[in-house]
């Protein structure tokens, strides 16, 4: 069985346990250990995630599989990006699962939701940024119709960054 909710503040702790276990799945090799925990402990925290769930601005929802919650979004509502000549798009932050999750079809089931919300609130289009490096990631999107489309460095430290590709899908 599998629902998506919207996360309430009620939430920030689970978010926050469920970032950080994620995030290192998908990152944690990615730069030095000391970068990485500072990362982490700079942006996952459960103060920071409540901060978040207060803002309109912000808008997290979680999937839960047999009872379980075991992955999450990220979407931020018409928030440009300078390498999309659109209006009105929206900027698909994160999507992570555990990584005993993966292979099930469930990110595509939490990204196909995100698409239909931005619909609904009339966005034209959704991106994201996406590490070069995380081929299995960068699959899953140009099999969902997203197209790369410029580059930015993504900054772990004051001296790490990992470079990452944007990548858009017009609705």
């Amino acid at each position: 069985m599998i629902s998506i909710k919207k996360a309430t503040q009620k939430d920030a702790n689970l978010l926050s346990k469920l970032s950080i276990e994620t995030f290192l799945t998908a990152h944690g090799h990615s730069a030095p250990k000391n970068d990485i925990d500072s990362y982490i402990s700079e942006n996952f925290t459960v103060k920071n995630f409540a901060k978040e769930l207060s803002e309109n601005t912000h808008q997290y929802y979680l999937l839960t599989y047999n009872n379980d919650v075991v992955g999450y979004s990220k979407i931020v509502l018409n928030l440009p990006c300078e390498n999309i000549d659109a209006e009105n798009i929206t900027y698909l932050s994160r999507i992570y699962f555990l990584k005993t999750y993966y292979g099930l079809g469930l990110a595509k089931q939490l990204l196909d939701f995100n698409i239909q919300l931005c619909k609904k609130n009339n966005q034209t289009g959704i991106w994201l940024k996406v590490w070069v490096n995380n081929k299995r990631a960068i699959q899953f999107y140009k099999k969902m119709r997203f197209t790369i489309v410029g580059k930015s460095n993504f900054r772990i430290s004051a001296s790490h960054s990992n470079p990452n590709h944007h990548m858009y899908l017009a609705l």
